[in-house]
This record gives C-alpha cells, structure tokens and sequence, in this order.
C-alpha cells in the first residue's frame, strides 16, 4: 500500500505551497497514524511516497510528486528533503504500531546506458543515475551521498538538514527498495552523434534511440534484459529485498469480436518476467514480487488519454468521453491468471 502516490492534497498547495514547508510532516504522520491503526492487521507491505525521485525530475515533477509550485532547484531539493524525513519519520511509527511491518521505497527506475565505450560516456550515464541513487541511498542508507551534497555546495544550494534530520533518516531506513520499471534510457557526451541521433521520450524521461530495442506505439523502448539489470543494481547496492511494484506496456487496444487480443502485452509481460526470473535464479537476487500496472484500464498519467491501455481489463470509455464504462477481459487477463496461479511456471 502506498502512503502518498501523486495526490497531495490541493488544500496544502495553497496554504504553504505543500512540501516546501516543513509543517507537512507532521500533516503527513497524522495521516499515517491514522492508516497506520486502521489497516495493522491487513496490510503488512507499505511504500512511504511514489517514485519519490521525481520531485527533482524538472519543476513539473515537484508539482506531480509533491503539488509543489517549485520557483528553483533549491525549492525542488529542499521539498524532497522533507519528504525524506516524513518517510523517515512515518517507518518509525509504523513499526512501534506493528513491529512486522515491512517499508519500502518506491524508485522511478530508468537506468541508462553509455551510447559508446568511450569512458566520457560511460562516466555521465552513472551521473545521470545519482538523480534515482540519492533517494534509495537516503531511504536505505540513512544519510545523502557525497556525490549530491558536494553538487549542491558547488550550485551554491542550501538544504535544510539539521542534525535533528540526520538523527531521523538513520533511524528510519526502509526494509526493501521498490521501483517503476517502463523503460532505459542511453546517453552520450558526442554532439555529433546527439546532431544526427534520434531521441524518444517516455516515463517523465528521455534520451537517444537505442538501436538495439523495439519501441511501443508511444515511443518508450522495451527492455527486458534492463528490468535483470536494474534488480541487480539496486540489490547489490542496498543488500535489502527488492520489489517491482510497477511495470507493464501502453498500448492501443482494439475490440474485435467484443473481444481484446493484446498478444503484445501478454509478450511485454512474458519477457520481463523471464529476466525477473534469471535475476532470482541466476544471479541470486532476492525479489518479493512483481506488479503490473495496471489491472484495469484507467487514464494514462503520462499523456492523460484513455486510449494509451495499461490494464488487462479493457474500460469502455474513450477520450472524447463517449463509452458505457462496460468491462472486457483481454487476452492477457487469461494468460497472466495462469501465470500467477503457477508461479511462472506456465511462461
């Protein structure tokens, strides 16, 4: 169950501009005091905020993450601190509530790749990934990494961290990292290769055309072989339980027969979870599970239609409004029934 997934509510905007007061901690412990106790013999896994790494993705992904009307990278890092501490903070609590509570933190996870071997290359596509590690590294580690505060010291940004804060992010780590998986992403520090290159776009991110994958009818790259990678990366660098909490494919669906034959998502599906599997099987990766987004069609967050579907549950409602709301499952309802009621075993 996540805590707090891209609702903040409006009324805290416009009070103090939401996470960029402090006094939203507290808000946000009574709201999880009150979860806390209600749901303590149902729930046992919680996520404290949703892909929390957007809050600094640009000052739309403060207003998404936070309902945050960020003015500057200042406002945008120090809104994202306060979250830190409120996840923090909110662990704390909810294990003296229920001590078998299980907390994780929930990554926008798009790994990229170097475009060539050249190590310049190399070297800004692990840079670019600080923008996810700070997050998991402050959540899993208790404490910022010396790559984010040396950033900010030479940007001239003040954090508001005080010793207090340190006190709290150490005590209040998670047990397991979770993460979004659509998609990777390839970089290069080559203008002429960025002048001639195709770039894509997709999950709040982008980069340059990657000629060895195919690309769904959105423009966002399907990887299989990146959700192994990403398992590992996170694995290795936290030692805690990972969780894939979303992934799955955009697609434009058609009704033929008032039936749904996504054979491209039972695929999408079927690949990605071979490379979860190889991560558990081959490379000793402890995994808690796997969840796609979504179970039913519903309006697509990054493009705000209906006709980009997620679901294995096809919802009669189109862009334009028109549509009974009736239900049909797809293909890839059948098929991934199977493949849950046998572990994977049917793949």
């Amino acid at each position: 169950m996540t805590i707090s997934h891209y609702e903040t509510p409006l009324a805290f905007t416009n009070l103090w501009n939401s996470w960029t007061d402090r006094r939203m901690i507290d808000h946000y412990l009574i709201f999880c005091d009150t979860i806390f106790n209600r749901y303590k013999d149902v729930v046992k896994y919680w996520l404290t905020f949703n892909e929390i790494n957007c809050m600094t993705l640009g000052y739309w992904g403060a207003w998404l993450a936070g309902g945050v009307i960020a003015k500057n990278e200042e406002t945008n890092i120090n809104a994202a601190h306060y979250q830190l501490v409120a996840s923090a903070k909110a662990v704390a609590l909810g294990r003296k509530i229920n001590p078998h509570f299980q907390f994780g933190c929930m990554l926008e996870m798009a790994p990229c790749y170097g475009y060539t071997c050249d190590p310049k290359d190399a070297m800004a596509a692990w840079i670019d990934m600080h923008e996810i590690f700070v997050y998991g590294d402050v959540q899993c580690r208790g404490k910022y990494p010396a790559y984010k505060l040396q950033e900010w010291k030479k940007k001239g940004l003040h954090i508001d961290l005080s010793d207090d804060d340190k006190k709290v992010l150490k005590e209040g780590c998670v047990d397991f990292a979770a993460f979004s998986y659509y998609m990777t992403r390839v970089m290069t520090t080559h203008d002429d290769i960025i002048k001639d290159a195709t770039l894509v776009n997709g999950n709040l991110q982008g980069g340059i055309e990657n000629p060895y994958l195919q690309t769904s009818q959105w423009g966002w790259q399907i990887d299989p072989v990146g959700l192994r990678y990403s398992l590992n990366l996170l694995y290795e660098r936290y030692d805690i339980p990972v969780m894939v909490v979303e992934i799955g494919l955009g697609a434009l669906d058609v009704i033929e027969d008032g039936k749904i034959h996504d054979h491209y998502r039972i695929q999408f599906l079927k690949d990605h979870i071979e490379q979860m599997m190889k991560a558990i099987e081959e490379d000793g990766v402890d995994v808690l599970g796997l969840y796609p987004w979504g179970f039913i069609d519903q309006v697509s967050a990054s493009t705000g239609e209906m006709a980009k579907r997620y679901g294995m549950i096809y919802v009669n409602k189109q862009d334009d409004g028109s549509g009974d709301m009736r239900r049909i499952k797809k293909d890839s309802f059948y098929w991934y029934k199977q493949c849950i009621a046998s572990k994977g075993k049917c793949l």
